[in-house]
């Protein structure tokens, strides 16, 4: 596993992180056979053994808090813990934070985030009186929060955010079929490298939006959007994540399948030690002829 310092924050984190919602049983109506906990355990598990030390989750994701904080005991002091909140306003949002500390057993996150910011509403709430950012701000100055970051699927909003504050990191869309098609995440990049920000990203391995009913009938229900099939696609898949890659984010995380988790932490070192290709380019450009039309984000999310 390679390790890549997350901007200004100094935390040296590995190059795929673990999405809680690979830890989930139950989450956006899909539901998982087994042992819920019992798996969870063996992901984080094979997870720490193969070198990953960062770990992103939040109250959205079902009952992946209490799962994966379950997990997580006796890795706490050796790992960076991030947590969400989709709250815009204080009010009701420090409850939340503080239930998401008890989940996950912990007194402390290492990044904070807003989640899902998406449109400029959401910036006005946030960062207006009796916003989420002023609890933000109080709890790092109390030590509950060492960063403060953001999660966006909006790239203009995102925008606003990176210049009303310092936030340490963004975790962001940065995938080739949406920045191919539309360009996004292309000037988003460079702004948040500018001001020091790490920049994670999600949505690598995806290919399009799902179509009705394909979601919950197919291999991988925990994703949002479709991802590349690992069995029948590896090298597209491969080609995908390189793409993401050559944008120049300092982590990954795969779709919420413990499947696609484990190939990217199989495959990161040679996917980092060789670029993307001329050949892999132009097979994602054919590929894209064939689903450009089924992105997997609203126009008005990444239209300037």
């Amino acid at each position: 596993m390679q390790y890549q310092v997350l901007g200004k924050t100094g935390f040296k984190i590995s190059s795929v992180f673990y999405g809680g919602v690979v830890s989930s049983k139950h989450f956006d109506k899909a539901v998982m056979p087994g042992d819920g906990q019992a798996h969870s355990d063996a992901f984080v598990g094979w997870a720490i053994d193969h070198g990953i030390n960062y770990f992103d989750v939040a109250p959205a994701y079902g009952d992946a808090q209490e799962l994966l904080g379950n997990s997580l005991v006796p890795y706490r002091k050796d790992v960076f813990l991030a947590c969400k909140t989709t709250e815009r306003l204080r009010k009701g949002a420090e409850k939340e934070l503080m239930e998401s500390l008890r989940l996950l057993h912990t007194d402390y996150f290492d990044i904070y985030q807003m989640h899902g910011i998406t449109t400029m509403e959401d910036i006005e709430q946030a960062f207006g009186p009796g916003g989420i950012m002023e609890l933000m701000v109080e709890m790092q100055e109390k030590g509950v929060i060492r960063q403060i970051g953001f999660t966006a699927h909006g790239e203009k909003a995102a925008l606003k955010a990176i210049e009303m504050f310092d936030f340490a990191s963004v975790l962001f869309p940065v995938n080739w079929h949406m920045h191919m098609a539309h360009g996004m995440a292309g000037t988003l990049i460079p702004a948040a490298k500018a001001k020091g920000m790490g920049v994670l990203g999600m949505k690598s391995m995806i290919e399009r939006a799902w179509d009705e009913e394909e979601r919950y009938s197919s291999k991988y229900p925990k994703s949002w959007c479709k991802p590349f099939d690992i069995d029948e696609e590896p090298e597209m898949l491969k080609a995908a994540v390189r793409y993401t890659l050559s944008l120049g984010v300092d982590s990954i995380v795969p779709p919420g399948n413990f499947d696609h988790f484990k190939f990217a932490v199989e495959n990161i070192d040679e996917l980092l030690a060789h670029p993307i290709t001329e050949e892999e380019k132009a097979m994602l450009a054919a590929r894209l002829e064939l689903v450009k039309d089924r992105p997997f984000l609203d126009a008005s999310t990444y239209t300037l």
